[in-house]
């Protein structure tokens, strides 16, 4: 089976997986981040506006934007970068690309911290997304800078015992979830 096979089979396995356990829910699964990030305040940070069966990691972002500049993804064009644009939970979004909000007028920022939505996520830091790369060449990108600290954001059932992963799949630092925290790197 090829890299890419292993990968669409992990993704069908983890959507499954994410779907039930946001389904199952029962409070706000954020409260964690909020702890995490409340050691980082006024480090400038990005997270991302959740869709479909995604964690929702806005009520941590709402109480770091009270200290700091605090980002939202926004996709500039496919196979490039995301770029990262200023966000408050007072702002007007509109649709971007692939139906995730995005504010209606865009003041960029570099953040130092990137909350990163994925589908499945094991305990060396393998991450796995929708496939699309975007944040693959983002974090190698804000790396080459200077450090950057990648704090994935799942529900434990996204957890994978062993990810298909290429050399260019970037590693997170750290594994949030609705009720623990994994430090990989640092």
């Amino acid at each position: 089976m090829t890299l890419d096979a292993q990968k669409h089979a992990a993704r069908s396995v983890a959507f499954g997986r994410r779907k039930l356990a946001f389904e199952a829910q029962t409070r706000s699964a954020s409260g964690l981040l909020s702890e995490i990030l409340a050691g980082f305040r006024g480090t400038p940070l990005a997270g991302f506006m959740p869709i479909n069966t995604e964690i929702d990691p806005c009520p941590a972002m709402a109480e770091a934007a009270a200290h700091g500049v605090v980002g939202v993804p926004v996709i500039k064009a496919l196979a490039k970068p995301l770029g990262f644009a200023q966000w408050s939970p007072e702002i007007a979004m509109v649709a971007g690309e692939f139906q995730a909000p995005i504010p209606a007028e865009i003041e960029w920022m570099i953040p130092e911290i990137i909350i990163v939505p994925l589908v499945a996520w094991d305990v060396r830091g393998g991450r796995l997304g929708y496939g699309g790369g975007f944040y693959d060449r983002t974090l190698e990108g804000l790396r080459n800078r200077g450090p950057v600290l990648a704090i994935g954001f799942a529900f434990n059932a996204q957890q994978a015992d062993d990810l298909p992963l290429e050399p260019s799949d970037q590693l997170l630092d750290m594994i949030v979830t609705e009720d623990r925290v994994l430090t990989i790197r640092g």
